[in-house]
């Protein structure tokens, strides 16, 4: 365990707890829910518009958020969009972007295990404009099946017409980590003009990342997955194309002037933040960033490398052939999320046996039914890791699935 769980006062509002859906939301450090308490008791004013000590305290705060975000994934700080959540961010670029330069027979790639975050608004797009998508299909160890062969693969597949690519970082079912850059390298290989777009929520808070590195256009992730509240997003866009396109809102605090006739708007990234946003929020995610650098990304990674390799040796040998495990075998080429069945036992019986034993797991499709139609299942448990986990927190899982096997199993 890298964070000790005195940390995080949840545990002790509920002792015993095993908490393994850090994948759908985690779990927050006593520091972050004092700096959204000090917003709320100490400056609670709203950012930019007054001109008052506290209210230029809520500004200074805010913005300071904004270059910690910018800065814990080597963008800049005038490229940082707040937003609700992953899901809005890629809206706003499906939105703002995507009708701007999408037209009839023009081609957007995905890929099958993308949440629906990132698959629904372009299929919507896509119905909208007449657009075609092109899905790239996985293989059985649950890789894309161009990762060996780019450039025989998916290549092929990238035509004049490919306007967009957008993929997942790191699968939220299987837990692979694309070769996103190899990916990207090629698409701007064959036309430098598609747009590379990348939802990231299960990458950022979990390793680290870097935009320039990645070869994206775009890239987009969640406060809540990372140790800061709900209701906070986060679009990365390169500065050049974020000046060409449209805002996603219209209203206040994004505009320059407004006449009659006429309305200018402010430069990003300004220009994609109408109304009041969520403040005591977005500074809660500044304090969460700063709970994650003193700890470090890389030791974050390599603890919950450590825990899926002990989850998946001691889920095999315990449980044998009675549960299939989905997404790579090697550890070294997935993150800490691992999504199984069990016998014959559905999903949502799992984890309400387990829920009886303090044990949070997540049962269903996890908003990403294509993938699941793929792999010939309605619904998939799964458990994911974080840094308050341990290596007893794998027992108690596997004592846990012995209990419902004992109680499904007659």
């Amino acid at each position: 365990m890298l964070a000790t769980k005195k940390d995080f006062p949840v545990f002790k509002n509920n002792p015993g707890l095993i908490y393994l859906d850090s994948a759908a939301t985690s779990l927050k450090p006593k520091s972050v829910i004092e700096k959204i308490t000090e917003y709320y008791s100490a400056y609670s004013a709203n950012v930019f518009r007054g001109v008052y000590r506290i209210s230029e305290k809520a500004t200074d705060e805010f913005e300071t958020a904004r270059r910690l975000v910018a800065e814990l994934i080597g963008g800049d700080k005038d490229e940082i969009i707040f937003t609700r959540n992953t899901t809005e961010a890629i809206n706003l670029v499906a939105y703002s972007l995507g009708r701007k330069i999408i037209d009839k027979d023009d081609e957007i790639i995905l890929s099958i295990m993308e949440h629906h975050a990132n698959f629904v608004p372009w299929q919507a797009l896509a119905s909208e404009t007449g657009a075609k998508l092109k899905i790239l299909n996985i293989d059985d160890q649950g890789f894309l099946e161009c990762h060996d062969n780019l450039e025989k693969k998916l290549a092929p597949l990238i035509t004049r017409r490919t306007k967009i690519v957008s993929l997942v970082l790191v699968s939220n079912v299987l837990g692979t980590i694309n070769p996103v850059l190899k990916i990207f390298k090629l698409v701007k290989k064959v036309n430098s003009k598609i747009i590379n777009v990348v939802d990231a929520a299960q990458a950022v808070p979990h390793q680290e990342v870097n935009v320039r590195d990645l070869g994206a256009d775009f890239l987009a992730f969640s406060s809540h997955k990372m140790l800061g509240p709900t209701g906070v997003g986060v679009l990365w866009g390169k500065k050049e194309i974020l000046k060409e396109i449209f805002p996603f809102n219209f209203g206040g605090e994004m505009i320059e002037t407004v006449t009659i006739k006429k309305t200018t708007f402010k430069k990003p990234p300004h220009k994609f933040e109408a109304g009041t946003p969520a403040i005591g929020e977005v500074i809660g995610l500044g304090e969460a960033i700063r709970y994650l650098k003193k700890i470090g990304l890389k030791k974050i990674a390599d603890h919950e490398r450590t825990l899926t390799t002990m989850a998946l040796r001691r889920l095999k040998e315990t449980f044998d052939k009675k549960i299939t495990i989905f997404g790579p075998a090697d550890p070294e080429k997935r993150a800490g999320i691992i999504s199984f069945t069990f016998s014959n036992f559905h999903p949502h019986d799992i984890a309400s046996i387990l829920d009886k034993q303090g044990i949070a797991v997540r049962a269903g499709h996890h908003c990403a039914m294509p993938l699941h139609q793929r792999l010939g299942q309605l619904a998939t448990t799964r458990v994911s890791f974080y840094l308050y986990n341990d290596l007893e927190d794998i027992e108690h899982l596997i004592d846990g699935l012995k209990k419902v096997e004992t109680l499904l199993g007659k």
